[in-house]
């Protein structure tokens, strides 16, 4: 099932070469076109990522020309300093640039990355002890507020303390991961989106959202987060509490899907025939399990629970939510933002991105580029 779905996945990204013709997709608004981009959105590094993995999956040199071409062009969006000034860089330079290091050795790239990494501790604010997620320093929505999406932009992080020997990478993502865990992360293993800080005295505020039913609700696509950062974190620390944090996250996401195992778009919306899902939720938290598994010993007693978890997920994923065949997206019903109307039920390329990366994993080729090594 996996090979058939990666070779599926494989075809619709070739024709979506030409379609695209160098341009970014971001979501779809109508369930059927992407929408498109010059590599000015946060989301620009799937599209990246997706033609690096199809690369590795085929060998076939037009996945690694186009895969080149992003990455060329994330070196000018660096040079222009254009739409950087956010925490999502992670997201941007792992899935391209580190990629083509991690892929091809280049050394254009490895610096590029590197020089992302700087650009992300930008975002750091040495005296509450953050990473700033949205808006100028000092912004009063925004000054102190941390989100649960972060945990995946450390990775670029712990990477480039790794490769240039420079701790101070590492100390900022600990300290953030461990503040995220801390207050994010809820008493029955749940999560808020946001969290508010005092940013003169670094006071612990408030739990808020941005795209969930409520504050106090558990939107699944930041629980999913929450899961694969949190095993991630592990992997390049060893730090057994964000191992036990993944574990705690990941048994909640599985104990609250719906019958077809793919995730609402928020744990506690009303559920009526009309509540939209997040099938990006879904793949994102089975990249995340699946990252957990690696670290999990044969005798842990929920190892047997999140393996069939992920099949579960992974075949309706497949079988239910797969496009058809000429079809621009890889996945259906991903939602960007029910709570404002934006792509709520529609493609989005971080779900498109996290299917392939999760169908890679699973044929045991290739575990993302969030780390070095396959």
């Amino acid at each position: 099932m996996w090979k058939q779905a990666m070779t599926d996945v494989a075809e619709k990204t070739l024709t979506n070469i030409k379609r695209f013709n160098g341009r970014f997709p971001h979501v779809s608004e109508d369930g059927e076109h992407y929408e498109l981009n010059n590599n000015n959105e946060w989301t620009n590094g799937f599209w990246s990522g997706i033609l690096w993995l199809c690369y590795e999956y085929t060998n076939d040199p037009a996945f690694r020309q186009a895969a080149a071409s992003t990455v060329r062009s994330f070196q000018q969006r660096m040079e222009q300093n254009l739409e950087l000034d956010h925490h999502d860089i992670g997201f941007l330079y792992s899935l391209s640039s580190k990629a083509q290091w991690i892929i091809e050795r280049d050394e254009r790239a490895k610096q590029l990355t590197i020089e992302a990494a700087d650009v992300l501790m930008k975002r750091w604010r040495e005296k509450i002890e953050l990473f700033q997620a949205w808006g100028p320093e000092g912004d009063l929505s925004n000054g102190g507020r941390i989100i649960v999406d972060c945990l995946m932009n450390l990775p670029l992080l712990f990477w480039a303390s790794e490769v240039t020997g420079n701790p101070d990478y590492r100390e900022a993502a600990i300290i953030h991961a461990d503040k995220t865990r801390r207050f994010i992360v809820r008493g029955d293993d749940s999560t808020y989106h946001t969290f508010y800080f005092n940013q003169e005295t670094g006071e612990a505020l408030r739990g808020g959202t941005h795209q969930g039913y409520e504050d106090g609700s558990t939107w699944s696509r930041g629980q999913a987060w929450a899961i694969y950062g949190f095993a991630i974190a592990y992997r390049y620390t060893g730090n057994e509490r964000y191992l036990e944090t993944a574990k705690r996250t990941a048994k909640y996401f599985i104990e609250n899907l719906p019958a077809d195992y793919v995730a609402y778009w928020d744990f506690n919306a009303p559920i009526t025939p009309d509540t939209k899902r997040d099938s990006s939720a879904s793949a994102i938290a089975s990249c995340g399990i699946l990252e957990l598994l690696s670290h999990l010993q044969e005798t842990d007693p929920y190892k047997a629970f999140f393996q069939q978890s992920v099949q579960k997920q992974m075949t309706s994923l497949v079988e239910n939510y797969a496009s058809e065949k000429d079809a621009q997206g890889l996945i259906k019903r991903g939602s960007y933002s029910v709570r404002i109307g934006h792509a709520p039920d529609d493609y989005v390329i971080w779900g498109d991105y996290f299917y392939t990366e999760a169908l890679m994993r699973l044929e045991k080729l290739r575990n993302g580029y969030w780390y070095e090594g396959k």
